[in-house]
């Protein structure tokens, strides 16, 4: 299983019917890593954790329905985020299932919101976490991450166009940095 949160597809051309001119580059390089993963790593199920879509529908919905029907033979889930307020009847695909709250396998609660789960351990999105890397010379460096506690995991944001929230570990949570060429542990 291939598990993503917040692409924000459409946010380029949304911001761009709005007169604010962004290159279309950003969507393309997009769907070069999501379909990367797929072709490298072969997933059956692709499951992603809410803000597919960023708003309002757009051309980009299209090209999302077409990316996903050259792999028929995977099963794309989505766990409809915040941003997800497309019409229901957009979301009808073949190989596409919609989840409105949460969806459960085996011992994982998957949401886009943190939630707290009595009995199982939640994955979610929605929250674009980043950590701060200090030097030695006062130099700072914000990085997406994952962010592990005790009682959740957070996703990174897939987009490469959305923003991210500085988290402040505890002693007990692990951060695993995104660089450019590796993900490496920083806490």
């Amino acid at each position: 299983m291939l598990i993503l949160a917040d692409l924000h597809l459409g946010k380029v051309t949304h911001f761009r019917k709005n007169g604010i001119p962004l290159p279309k580059q950003v969507e393309k390089d997009n769907y070069d890593r999501f379909s990367y993963l797929i072709l490298n790593y072969h997933p059956e199920v692709i499951l992603i954790l809410g803000d597919l879509f960023h708003s309002h529908y757009n051309d980009e919905w299209e090209a999302f329905l077409n990316f996903i029907s050259l792999f028929p033979k995977k099963e794309f889930i989505l766990v409809k985020g915040n941003h997800d307020i497309l019409d229901k009847k957009k979301y009808l695909g073949p190989n596409l299932t919609v989840y409105n709250e949460d969806f459960q396998s085996g011992p994982f609660h998957f949401t886009h919101h943190p939630e707290k789960h009595e009995h199982l351990y939640n994955i979610c999105g929605h929250i674009h976490p980043s950590v701060r890397l200090r030097g030695k010379g006062l130099q700072r460096l914000n990085l997406p991450c994952f962010y592990f506690s005790i009682e959740s995991a957070v996703l990174p944001a897939f987009g490469s166009f959305t923003g991210t929230y500085r988290v402040e570990p505890k002693k007990t949570d692990e951060i695993y940095a995104i660089t450019e060429k590796q993900v490496i542990q920083v806490y």
